[in-house]
């Protein structure tokens, strides 16, 4: 224990003053010295080691992006919660309000209706609807029975990876009446809207085995090649699969030792066509803009476009006539369109003939005939999936509407040029078609058209044709490898996957009856040519 002399008769001016040096001022400054000194017995000597010195960070620690404010966020949360739990409380005992409870509540209501004004009442409900479509799944295009067997599964992955060159195809068959196209349809702007017209014309949509011309040429086929039959919409949906969101099926049938038959199912929607299937949110909502009625109102859309755009009067008839007009029926109320046979080779003795259509002709620069698509885009209410408004944006941001359907509507716009790529038309003229009222999906206007080369388009939707060719031969040789009978290729409803099921027999009986029909007729020819 240090000890340091002192004096009684020291005067003490400051606690602890251990130096002695508390007050400067020369008046005072012997005034408080001790006669002893101040002495050495309280200095401080430093003999330790100093490598283990560190010094304490005292800054603030960041706290990542999903930490700030946690506190005061579940503080508002839980406080929130309080208040409605008091007020379903209140409501349920039946308890009157105080003044101060009734003055909350009208602010609170106050507070809801004006920010339902200004960012609509959708915004209230994003969290809810996001679960519902979380939880939502869609269903399959036809009911899959326990029966049916898996025999391969085919996902997209592995499907987007198979390339094939194809030499160009030859024609071996065309048919059918086409009008020109109208070319005052292409200077419609909005402002200069046209409305559409309804046109009572039969459109016939023939698969592929009820299809008299292909079953003509299934008879001249050569004995040891393998020839697959069906139609352009078909070839494309299977083309095109990669793309596709929702469910969609085709039956395979395998007849005799080489041929194939590619149909579409009897009482199945395979050609109406979808709206915004590729959408970051497709349309769920019930009633008017389901997916169905929308569907139904696209096809409606794009058939009357097709006819509305044609000069009435003279047709461009082909070398043959309309295989699928009756005998007593009249010309004038069958659609405009065009049909022509086609042939391609896709190597080891596979050759593919299929049913392409052509919806009319043009005049080119030189007068020569020219065979083009028409199709019919519709706007069904912008302000869902992302949209853009048409009628502000078509005349001075065409490409931006453009670039906004390709993103909602990329499969069905790959499967119409997919469609013109097969049946070899020199253009695509697309029309924009919006509804009068957006309530309202009866009454429509017609506010632009374009035109597109079928090939440049391909290349400006990223659509790889040697890519569609490899998907297809995939599928044809899966099929190939089975037996005699009917399969059922199946697009998964919510995941991106093709699957090959073995249907039992009696399945789809009304097609059962056709491929029965062709069996027997197969067995007749091989009998023949065994005697000759």
């Amino acid at each position: 224990m240090p000890y340091q002399a002192f004096s009684k008769g020291d005067r003490l001016g400051k606690v602890a003053d251990w130096n002695g040096n508390a007050y400067q001022d020369r008046r005072f400054m012997n005034k408080y010295n001790s006669q002893y000194g101040s002495g050495q017995q309280y200095a401080y000597y430093h003999d330790e080691d100093e490598n283990s010195f560190q010094l304490v960070d005292n800054s603030k620690v960041q706290k990542p992006a999903y930490q700030r404010n946690r506190f005061r966020f579940n503080q508002m949360r839980q406080r929130q919660m309080q208040q409605r739990q008091q007020r379903e409380n209140n409501q349920n005992s039946n308890q009157p309000l105080t003044k101060l409870e009734k003055k909350k509540e009208r602010e609170r209501q106050r507070l809801q209706r004006n920010m339902q004004k200004q960012y609509g009442q959708s915004k209230f409900r994003w969290r809810e609807r996001q679960i519902q479509n979380q939880q939502k799944r869609r269903d399959a295009s036809v009911q899959i029975s326990e029966d049916w067997k898996v025999l391969e599964e085919m996902d997209f992955t592995r499907l987007s990876k198979l390339k094939l060159e194809v030499a160009e195809p030859v024609d071996v068959h065309k048919c059918g009446e086409l009008l020109s196209y109208d070319k005052t349809y292409d200077r419609i702007t909005v402002k200069s809207e046209k409305p559409l017209k309804r046109f009572n014309k039969e459109a016939h949509k023939v698969t592929t085995s009820d299809d008299p011309i292909i079953r003509q040429l299934a008879k001249k086929q050569a004995p040891k090649q393998c020839t697959v039959h069906a139609t352009d919409s078909i070839l494309a949906t299977l083309m095109c699969c990669t793309r596709s969101q929702y469910s969609w099926d085709i039956i395979a049938q395998r007849i005799g030792k080489n041929k194939l038959i590619f149909d579409k199912r009897d009482k199945s929607n395979f050609d109406l066509l979808t709206v915004s299937e590729t959408a970051n949110e497709p349309p769920q909502d019930e009633g008017m803009n389901s997916p169905m009625n929308l569907a139904m109102e696209a096809t409606f859309v794009n058939m009357n476009f097709s006819q509305q755009v044609l000069k009435q009067g003279d047709a461009h008839r082909m070398e043959n006539k309309n295989p699928f007009l009756a005998a007593d029926a009249s010309a004038s109320n069958i659609a405009s369109v065009g049909y022509r046979y086609r042939k391609w080779n896709l190597g080891n003795s596979i050759e593919l003939v299929a049913r392409t259509e052509h919806d009319a002709v043009m005049t080119g620069a030189n007068g020569e005939t020219q065979y083009i698509n028409v199709k019919a885009l519709n706007e069904w209410d912008h302000r869902c999936c992302n949209g853009v408004e048409w009628r502000r944006k078509l005349d001075s941001q065409r490409g931006s509407v453009l670039a906004t359907e390709l993103k909602n509507n990329s499969c069905k716009l790959a499967k119409w040029t997919m469609c013109a790529l097969l049946a070899g038309s020199e253009y695509m003229k697309m029309g924009y078609v919006s509804r009068y009222n957006i309530q309202d999906s009866a009454k429509h206007v017609i506010i632009g058209t374009q035109q597109f080369i079928p090939k440049e388009f391909a290349n400006q939707i990223n659509l790889s044709v040697p890519n569609s060719w490899g998907i297809l031969r995939c599928i044809i040789d899966t099929c190939l490898k089975q037996d005699p009978g009917k399969y059922l290729i199946l697009k998964d409803p919510n995941k991106p996957v093709v699957r090959l099921y073995k249907l039992p027999s009696g399945t789809f009986s009304d097609d059962e009856d056709d491929s029965s029909e062709e069996e027997e007729s197969d067995e007749e020819e091989d009998e023949e040519e065994d005697e000759k």
